[in-house]
């Protein structure tokens, strides 16, 4: 049996130095990424892992890494573990994800670039290491107390919901992404599909709220979705030609973003204005 004076002990809510060293080294391939793949997404997928097509994806996969990016800077000089903890299994989902497709569509890459070795490396080993920080640090996390300010019940019913939909969608685009592509508003390719269905399965990061409903633990992870949500609708607006304007899911997806941007900012300013 564990011995509760040690496990009390632990339990001091403290990032653990691996965390920081993790979090700070997966930060400059991020940024890289975002660099190439978001502001010129058409000359930027020339020099990447592989061709990405259309535009719109390699605006959205570059939002997602800026967000990542945001996240991993915040995990590196976070005081308390428990304000950074939601977002650690979602990006280890994700990352595992990104491996995986990356092993089923190997022959879609260009071996012969940097970018896909980086790719590589960064994919075979985020995972894990992801994970295990993760694993290590979780026993310093500290239980919630009278004087936290909580999302209210139902609140976080609702992001529950929201992000079980997310990975529900995210799963059916990466198990069955020839499928999926006959109905999403933009065509794309099984590799893309993939990466898109690993991006929607972040999502998992909102069944957190039923975990833990302290503010404090909501608030980075709210921070990070509302940087990919705007980049992704800026990207949305660039590239709105790729849209099938006949297809419902267009303004399903138009009218989604824009809305689950504008409630999370709702909801963000009257958390904050709380006591």
């Amino acid at each position: 049996m564990a011995d509760p004076v040690v496990e009390a002990t632990e339990r001091d809510d403290r990032v653990l130095p691996p965390t920081r060293w993790v979090s700070l080294a997966i930060i400059p391939f991020l940024v890289v990424a975002f660099a190439v793949l978001y502001p010129w997404p058409d000359a930027g997928s020339r020099l990447f892992a592989w061709r990405i097509q259309p535009a719109i994806t390699s605006m959205v996969l570059g939002a997602v890494y800026l967000g990542g990016a945001y996240f991993f800077a915040r995990a590196a000089r976070a005081t308390q573990w428990h304000t950074v903890k939601g977002g650690f299994i979602p990006v280890g989902v994700f990352a595992t994800l990104m491996g995986v497709a990356t092993v089923v569509h190997w022959d879609r890459f260009v071996h012969h670039r940097l970018a896909f070795w980086l790719w590589a490396g960064l994919y075979f080993s985020t995972p894990f290491l992801v994970f295990w920080v993760w694993w290590r640090n979780r026993r310093h996390d500290t239980p919630g107390t009278d004087a936290d300010l909580l999302v209210p019940l139902t609140a976080a019913r609702v992001i529950a919901a929201f992000g079980a939909l997310a990975a529900v969608t995210g799963g059916f685009l990466f198990l069955l992404p020839e499928r999926a592509a006959t109905w999403w508003p933009w065509m794309p390719s099984p590799l893309t599909a993939r990466v898109l269905g690993a991006i929607f399965c972040l999502g998992v990061a909102g069944l957190g709220a039923l975990v833990d409903r302290r503010w404090s633990s909501a608030r980075i992870p709210f921070q990070v979705a509302g940087i990919m949500l705007g980049l992704i609708l800026i990207a949305g607006l660039r590239s709105y030609r790729e849209f099938e304007p006949s297809n419902p899911l267009t303004w399903l997806f138009a009218g989604g973003f824009v809305g689950l941007l504008a409630a999370m900012a709702a909801f963000y300013a009257r958390m904050r204005a709380r006591p």
